[in-house]
Parts: C-alpha cells; sequence; structure tokens
C-alpha cells in the first residue's frame, strides 16, 4: 500500500472522529503555502502539538464557498440598500460614542433577504494593513492578465514563481512562520532580504501575519507582472534588478500606484472610498515613492467584500482564492478575537496606525496613539447554522487601544444577528 492511499485512510478515519475538517486539509497539494502542511500534521496526530486554532478556523479547502453567486449581476447600489429596521438595532450598539466609531455591516444569512446596515459609513480611515487586500486584488488582476484562459497556469505561477525579498522585505516587526517539511521544525523570525517564498508563501504571510515585508515584496511583483507581461514568469532576478536599476523612479511610483489602485476603481470602488499610496516598508522606498496618500472607507471595503462574494473581484475563480487567502487559520485578534465567533469561520484582514506625540504628557504608546490611533477590521463570518455576514469596522479612538473595543462590538453584532 502506498504512502498517498495510507494518508486518505488515516485522514478518513480521523474525520471519522472530528466534526469538522482541519484547514485545508488539502491546502499544501493546492498551494505549496509550507505552513499548511504543519497545520495538517498537527491534525492528524503527526506533529504532537496541541491545536491552538479555534474550531471555525478547521473548515477544509473545498468548503469554503462564495456567497452571493446567485446574485452576481445585482448592482452594489441594490444590495447597499439600508433596512430601516436592522439599522435601528445597529444604532443603539453605538449610543454614547463619537463619530470615531465607523461601521459597514451586510447580513446574508438568507441571501433572498439580504440586510444592510452603517454609521458614517463614508468617513475616511487610514487603512493601515487592510490596504493589503488592495495588493492582494492587484496580483490576480495581473495575473488574469498574463494568462486570461487559463486558471492552471495562474495558480501555477503562484505555486512555482520564487522570488528573494531583497531590501523591498526590509523593514518589518512581524515575523513569519518558517517550517521545514523535511525536519519538521518551525521557525518565527522577521524577513531577511535573502528570504526566497513562492508568490503563494509570499501573499500568505501578507495575510495570515499580516508581515508588511511580504506585502511590499507582493507588492513589486504586481508591478513586474504589468511591466513585463507575459514575460514576466520566466523574469530573471538580473533582469528584474535591471529593471528597478534603470526605470525612472517617477515611472516606478506611477506604475505602482495603479496596479492597486486602478483595479479598485475597476470594481466601482472611489478614490475616496479606498486607495492606496505608499509601499509597506522603507526598503521599498529606494525604487518608488509615496503618492496620492492612503485612505479607506466602511463603503468602499463593503464593496470591495460584496463583489468578492459575487464572484465579481477579477472572475468567480480569483474571488474565491482570495477569500481562501483571507480565512483566518492562524492567530486570531481585534475583532476575529470575540469568543462569539469561535465556532464561525472567519476571513479577516486587519489594520492599525497611531502616532504619540509625547509632549502633551498624555498617555501614549503602541495602539494608543494621541495624535491619531486607526484601528480596522474587516471581516466576513460564517457561523455553521448558515447565520453570515460582512463586517467594516474602523475606528479612531485616541489614547487606548481599541483591539478591547473591536472584540466587544464583535460580540454585540454577532448576539444581534444572531436573533433573527
Amino acid at each position: 500500500m502506498n504512502r498517498a492511499i495510507q494518508m486518505i485512510i488515516l485522514l478518513t478515519i480521523c474525520l471519522g472522529f472530528l466534526a469538522f475538517y482541519p484547514y485545508p486539509i488539502d491546502g499544501y497539494e493546492h498551494t505549496g503555502i509550507k505552513r499548511l502542511m504543519r497545520l495538517e500534521r498537527i491534525q492528524i496526530g503527526e506533529i504532537d502539538v496541541a491545536s491552538t486554532l479555534p474550531a471555525g478556523a478547521l473548515k477544509s479547502y473545498g468548503e469554503i464557498h462564495l456567497n452571493l453567486r446567485e446574485k452576481d449581476q445585482d448592482s452594489l447600489g441594490m444590495i447597499l440598500t439600508k433596512d430601516d429596521t436592522f439599522q435601528s438595532e445597529i444604532n443603539t450598539l453605538f449610543k454614547g460614542l463619537d463619530r470615531s466609531y465607523s461601521l459597514a455591516i451586510l447580513d446574508l444569512s438568507d441571501p433572498e433577504n439580504l440586510r444592510y446596515a452603517e454609521r458614517n459609513a463614508t468617513s475616511g480611515y487610514q487603512p493601515g494593513s487592510v490596504g493589503k487586500l488592495a495588493v492582494l486584488v492587484g496580483l490576480f488582476t495581473q495575473m488574469a492578465n498574463i494568462y486570461p484562459d487559463s486558471w492552471e497556469k495562474r495558480t501555477n505561477l503562484l505555486r512555482n514563481k520564487s522570488v528573494q525579498a531583497g531590501v523591498w522585505g526590509l523593514t518589518d516587526e512581524h515575523t513569519i512562520p518558517i517550517y521545514n517539511i523535511e525536519k519538521n521544525t518551525l521557525v518565527k523570525r522577521q524577513v531577511i532580504a535573502s528570504d526566497v517564498f513562492t508568490l503563494y508563501e509570499w501573499a500568505d504571510h501578507m495575510l495570515s501575519v499580516s508581515n508588511n515585508g511580504a506585502a511590499s515584496i507582493v507588492w513589486r511583483e504586481v508591478l513586474l507582472m504589468a511591466a513585463f507581461g507575459k514575460k514576466y514568469p520566466d523574469l530573471t532576478p538580473e533582469e528584474s534588478a535591471a529593471y528597478f536599476k534603470e526605470t525612472p523612479r517617477k515611472v516606478l511610483t506611477d506604475l505602482g500606484n495603479d496596479v492597486v489602485n486602478l483595479p479598485l476603481r475597476e470594481l466601482g470602488i472611489t478614490a475616496e472610498e479606498w486607495r492606496l499610496g505608499s509601499f509597506f516598508t522603507k526598503g521599498a522606498n529606494t525604487y518608488v515613492g509615496d503618492k496620492g496618500g492612503s485612505i479607506g472607507t466602511p463603503l468602499g471595503l463593503i464593496k470591495f467584500l460584496v463583489m468578492l462574494e459575487q464572484g465579481n473581484v477579477v472572475d468567480a475563480q480569483s474571488s474565491l482564492e482570495m477569500k481562501r487567502l483571507m480565512y483566518m487559520t492562524d492567530r486570531r485578534i481585534r475583532y476575529a478575537q470575540s469568543p462569539a465567533l469561535k465556532e464561525a469561520a472567519v476571513y479577516f484582514k486587519s489594520g492599525s496606525l497611531y502616532k504619540c506625540d509625547r509632549s502633551k504628557g498624555e498617555a501614549c504608546g503602541k495602539y494608543m496613539g494621541n495624535v491619531i490611533n486607526y484601528m480596522n477590521s474587516v471581516a466576513i463570518v460564517e457561523h455553521p447554522d448558515n447565520c453570515t455576514y460582512m463586517v467594516v469596522l474602523m475606528t479612531n479612538v485616541l489614547r487606548k487601544n481599541s483591539a478591547s473595543d473591536h472584540m466587544y462590538l464583535a460580540g454585540n453584532i454577532d448576539r444581534l444577528i444572531r436573533k433573527h
């Protein structure tokens, strides 16, 4: 009996004792993302480490689906129409809170009776790491340009194209998980210039642990895809280095800005609703400059989530794969950390940016800025009983770590929606 058959039998036995399928039980085979192999090995007992993932993080690759495919022709205006009763209920959650709390929320539990509510949904915030979702859209947009007729070639590119970090990955305090399959060892550390990973793994580092270096590296590759087109898959490190050395900084800045922002405009998201103006690391600024500033609004981001669930971000296959990459299978934080969501699948991105002025003599520190203190959460929540909704929460509460606020509101929002 070969190892593949033995593995199938073992998985079948394991799944018979579990009320869920470990996520993503076939994820490594699809993507080559090594940390997923470690999760798989933990779940089937090959690695004697207690899993810390909540039940909702254990969906299988094949269980993830899009919730609004049957409404893919419906306009954003039709879907994002306020439900007066739902709006009134949502308003009660924010009594006594100032306008620094902004929200957009869509209840998808009954696809035939969608319910939408919002609060200050057009207010602009510095999106922080939420902007990495724009890089993700840019990546799938450019891959579709290179291989318009082949999904298989696009995923092969993600899986097989390896690129080195270089100075683009420097610097970021967030660590990345580096799992050696052969030695069965896991190391968590910051990105260094010599790191080499596939596009799939860089994208996973960008989202699962929100690594800024990984985001700049993925963005760099998106820029190169736009510049070289169908020649990109065979692009060598030497050709890439020469391009950045020889191309004027303004040309690089303009193209870098276009590849992450124009796809959002094509989705009907305006520049005032969501835009990305700067790379995520100082190393990237060696080659590209900032342009236009970054901003995010609850309305702009929920438009993205709706079109993702419709399968309209690039195409249905791209939308589904982006949603899989957003699936939270690492440590849940902020909004996603709410105990109310333990059983729920959460597709999530969080972002923050704070600034201190210590001359004021006020309490100020990490995530507790007294000048600005942005904290943003974007989530799709899917409970096992089909209670499903999407939410964008953006705050700028000074001198306070708003993670507890996000987690508290997540529980209250969940209870309110589950009443129905």
